[in-house]
């Protein structure tokens, strides 16, 4: 049909409450949606990326954190859903605080090096890949777990939340609290219109590029940490961004605003600040 916008995903709750998201959001449009879930053992974004490529589906959604700096050169990224509960938060069957020491499950390498950073009392579990297999552990009480705001909303777990960690020093990754489309750039012209839009929104667009220029300008080992969080301020995109060691005694950042004409550029600017001020010895390191 040629007012059918294929939207592919994974079959876990996250995943497909994401899909169902941009679904909804298309609505309105006229055109109709269908959500095709992959082979539950298709888990990697690479699986997607075929299904695309093969026109087994239009688009595919996926958090704008998982997004890769370099996508395959025929997909583009399309639209940005509206960026919410961007931080990152605790949750736990019982009363439970970062300050005091807490069991936190997670295997995220910028959230494990910013606690023992910030909160050197935690102690860090390692959890399951399968997103529903810690959310089994977290309803058993046998640990906190660590995710952003918007995830815990979209799984219905908000009443879990025992700290809410502010993005002044726990600063996000990029893409974090948003959903991205990517489509094929052969995609018709027609439903890349519709995706833009109604599910696109220009000021999270806006930060997560100049989130993702960041991101580009340098390569990093898969043991470096990175993180980077732009918002409006005052008609300006700041942008703070850096890394962190591993052990997470060492951190670097960098923050500096621009003009939305410019954003691209702050990225590039904000990673050269970040590598003279110590981020090149690190990655030697």
């Amino acid at each position: 049909m040629h007012n059918l916008i294929r939207i592919g995903t994974f079959s876990n709750k996250l995943a497909l409450s994401q899909a169902n998201t941009v679904a909804n959001l298309i609505k309105p449009s006229g055109y109709t949606t269908k959500i095709i879930t992959l082979d539950p053992k298709s888990k990697s974004l690479g699986s997607l990326e075929d299904a695309v490529l093969n026109d087994t589906i239009d688009v595919f959604t996926v958090p704008a954190s998982y997004v890769p700096a370099r996508l395959n050169d025929a997909l583009e990224l399309i639209a940005f859903t509206k960026r919410e509960g961007v931080n990152d938060v605790l949750l736990s069957r019982r009363e439970a605080s970062l300050t005091t020491g807490v069991s936190v499950g997670t295997n995220s390498p910028r959230r494990i090096a910013f606690l023992k950073h910030f909160y050197p009392k935690t102690k860090i579990v390692s959890v399951p890949e399968n997103l529903d297999s810690r959310i089994k552990k977290l309803q058993a009480g046998e640990c906190a777990l660590m995710m952003s705001r918007s995830d815990a909303k979209r799984l219905g777990i908000e009443n879990l939340i025992t700290e809410e960690i502010e993005t002044s020093y726990f600063v996000p990754t990029t893409g974090q609290g948003s959903i991205a489309v990517v489509c094929h750039k052969k995609l018709a012209f027609d439903k890349k219109e519709i995706l833009q839009r109604w599910v696109n929104d220009e000021e999270t667009e806006d930060c997560i590029r100049t989130e993702r220029s960041f991101l580009k300008t340098f390569q990093r080992p898969a043991s470096i940490p990175v993180f980077g969080y732009a918002h409006y301020e005052g008609g300006l995109v700041t942008l703070k961004a850096g890394l962190i060691s591993a052990n997470g005694k060492q951190v670097i950042k960098a923050k500096r605003s621009s003009t939305v004409a410019e954003c691209k550029e702050l990225g590039k600017k904000v990673a050269e600040e970040v590598m003279l001020n110590g981020g090149s010895s690190l990655l030697r390191a």
